[in-house]
């Protein structure tokens, strides 16, 4: 069983290190791809430099400027499928996701077919989050679930776990959002397609170091492209 976490980077000089040790360390030795986006803070030179501590286990895509987050994550899967992985990871560098809750994804997927770390599946787990960006998260995947009739709690998380069939199955090239709104349509299509989306719940802790990535843009992308989901013709990619 081959098991690859996507982590997507901008200056995460100060996490970096810290989140190659405990994923390095986890018993069921998954293999870690950041995919950098020309941080200037040199996070891509402390990945190489961690490479060589792990040798295929460690890997690095670097591209130019700042693309966005669901490019970042649609680039991590194409290597994913090309490279052979059955089971596929996406999480944050800045342990909002805990590392040690990555066993229990992978539990889910023997299951489930794509497996989210919750906020909402459970009451509210969220620690050190200001009032109103918990209330706009919250109540963000409320509205989806309104809109689009989806059975998830948490449908904006970004800690979620896929089968391979599942990545196969999804035509990447036709993912349109690039902001958190990816991480909603990604679950909404898979859920279309027939596959089944398990959550299970974790505790998500802001970020201690570096700065967080959201803006009003991300969020108005979300809003307005959710409106469109519904509508969509959504068929399984062509082989």
């Amino acid at each position: 069983m081959k098991r690859l976490i996507i982590i997507p980077t901008y200056n995460e000089r100060e996490n970096i290190t810290k989140m190659v040790e405990r994923v390095m360390a986890d018993e069921l030795m998954f293999d870690l791809l950041f995919v950098d986006d020309g941080s200037p803070d040199g996070t891509a030179e402390l990945v190489k430099e961690a490479a060589e501590r792990y040798p295929g286990r460690l890997h690095l895509i670097e591209r130019r400027g700042k693309l966005g987050l669901g490019t970042a994550y649609i680039a991590g899967f194409k290597y994913a499928l090309e490279h052979h992985y059955d089971r596929v990871f996406e999480m944050d560098c800045d342990f909002s996701h805990n590392p040690d809750d990555l066993v229990r994804l992978d539990a889910m997927l023997e299951s489930k077919d794509v497996a989210v770390g919750s906020r909402y599946v459970k009451g509210v787990n969220v620690v050190n989050w200001p009032m109103g960006r918990l209330l706009m998260s919250y109540f963000a995947s409320k509205y989806v679930r309104v809109v689009t009739s989806m059975p998830v709690c948490d449908a904006t998380a970004g800690f979620v776990a896929y089968r391979r069939e599942v990545l196969e199955t999804i035509d990447l090239d036709n993912i349109e959002m690039n902001g958190y709104g990816f991480q909603i349509e990604m679950k909404y299509t898979a859920w279309r397609l027939g596959y089944s989306v398990g959550e299970e719940s974790i505790i998500f802790i802001d970020r201690v170091e570096g700065t967080s990535k959201m803006s009003s843009s991300i969020f108005g992308e979300a809003f307005f492209g959710v409106l469109k989901l519904p509508f969509r013709k959504i068929k399984p990619k062509q082989r």
